[in-house]
């Protein structure tokens, strides 16, 4: 399984402005499905990624693309 990080400057036209930063999940046919289900539930569990996109492909390898939005914080002292 093999995780990719893609930084805010990263935009796709439908965010509309906003700013998020993506995660690509990959999965190879030899992996099992539970095992995969379990690393998304932990990223949108505790790091608050939003599932956005699944791509199945035709040797058995999967795709998964998970987003959140990009928390500025502006200082104010």
């Amino acid at each position: 399984m093999r995780e990719q990080f893609l930084g805010a400057a990263v935009t796709r036209e439908r965010d509309y402005a906003r700013q998020y930063e993506y995660l690509v999940l990959t999965v190879n046919k030899d992996e099992s499905i539970g095992e995969a289900r379990r690393v998304l539930t932990d990223h949108a569990e505790y790091g608050k990624w939003d599932l956005v996109r699944t791509r199945l492909y035709l040797g058995g390898g999967r795709k998964y693309w998970l987003r959140r939005r990009v928390l500025r914080v502006e200082r104010t002292a």
